[in-house]
């Protein structure tokens, strides 16, 4: 297998070894991926450097995938051969700049909750320190962009994965508008905007715990949509990986059946007070409980998606969500759920209610509203 890195991830976390990482390496057997991938630490976590220890061997990991699909248990590993290069930002920093000056054809990342918040630390002066990482994310993919403009080389694609509302969009506009303050020539802000490609994604697995020390636990459903644009260049290509004409409708899938789904549950357990370790496996085992969830999504949430034109696309995502609810080794209490209980109904409930009434559509919905009233 080769060595050649042309994809370069920003982040270690369990879920990107459990999600583009395997898909990467799923690729790669069927020769259907650019490469391997070169992942970097962005932060001084011990739990991080651990895994980049780990990974930088290049042996690969396991990814122990536990759930249900289409109806049958799944338990069963899988071994993840598509890292090869493992480095520490601040300590690697002169190899990155190197890397991210070649072979370099597509960036990754997830970065966590923070991850695009600046450090007013960061300056344009960094741009000649060949040994000074940035402190924040943003201000690290500048100057390797910068230095890759410099030196020549070609546009890349970025698939930013962190959990933001057009990502893409978003990351490049805090690059851009970084650059511009840091007064960079405008051939390289054209650079950034025009020539480099920003997808906007969105990924969906639930990557239950780590293993030590490196490796996940991992659900069989997994999804990373990523909206088409000219001239994107793919890490590879994999059944998990849908392109989409529009980001919008796959978005409008997991928050008004899957999140809504587990609102719902969450809202039942509060007005209950039921036991405070309660799972979401355990309440869609409660007859009352999965009859309720299942009437909502059948009477007050898929003619809502039928009206849209995703009838059929809902149900199958339905189902999907119902194994996932069902999964015998996941432990999502409900208690965890139901944190920000009153901003997750508006966001999750309200809107289904509101196209309802766009659309004209003549059902009562009487559990959403009544949980909108509970508010």
């Amino acid at each position: 297998m080769t060595d050649a890195t042309p994809i370069l991830q920003f982040g270690t976390s369990r879920f990107l070894q459990a999600h583009a990482d395997l898909f990467v390496s799923e690729a790669l057997e069927r020769g259907e991926a650019l490469g391997r991938i070169a992942v970097v630490q962005t932060t001084d976590s011990a739990d991080s450097a651990t895994r980049i220890a780990a990974l930088a061997d290049g042996a690969g990991y396991p990814v122990r995938v536990r759930g249900r699909h289409n109806g049958a248990v799944i338990d069963a590993e899988q071994r993840c051969h598509a890292v090869a290069a493992a480095f520490q930002a601040q300590r690697d920093w002169r190899r990155l700049r190197d890397l991210a000056a070649g072979e370099v054809r597509v960036i990754l990342s997830n970065t966590g909750d923070r991850g695009y918040h600046l450090d007013p630390a960061d300056g344009p002066s960094l741009l000649d320190q060949p040994d000074q990482a940035p402190r924040s994310f943003p201000a690290k993919l500048l100057v390797l962009l910068h230095h890759r403009w410099r030196n020549g080389a070609a546009p890349l694609s970025l698939f930013p994965c962190e959990l933001v509302s057009r990502n893409g969009d978003q990351l490049k506009r805090i690059v851009g508008d970084l650059a511009a303050a840091w007064g960079l020539p405008d051939a390289f802000l054209r650079y950034l905007s025009e020539d480099c490609r920003w997808a906007n994604s969105l990924v969906d697995r639930i990557v239950s715990e780590p293993l030590r020390p490196v490796g996940a636990v991992a659900e069989p459903y997994a999804l990373w949509a990523i909206e088409r644009q000219d001239g994107l260049t793919l890490p590879c290509t994999h059944p998990a990986i849908q392109l989409v004409d529009e980001l919008a409708p796959v978005e409008r899938l997991k928050l008004h059946l899957l999140n809504l789904g587990h609102t719902w549950l969450a809202d039942g357990w509060l007005r209950e007070g039921r036991a405070p370790e309660e799972t979401v496996f355990q309440a869609m085992n409660a007859t009352a409980i999965r009859d309720d969830l299942e009437a909502l999504w059948r009477e007050e949430v898929l003619p809502v998606f039928a009206a849209l034109g995703q009838g059929a696309e809902a149900e199958a995502y339905r189902d999907s969500v119902r194994d996932r609810f069902l999964n015998p080794f996941l432990d999502h209490r409900l208690a965890d759920i139901a944190q920000n209980h009153a901003d997750k109904i508006q966001r999750r409930l309200a809107p289904v209610v509101a196209l309802a009434a766009d659309l004209s559509l003549s059902i009562p919905q009487a559990r959403l509203r009544a949980a909108l009233t509970r508010l």
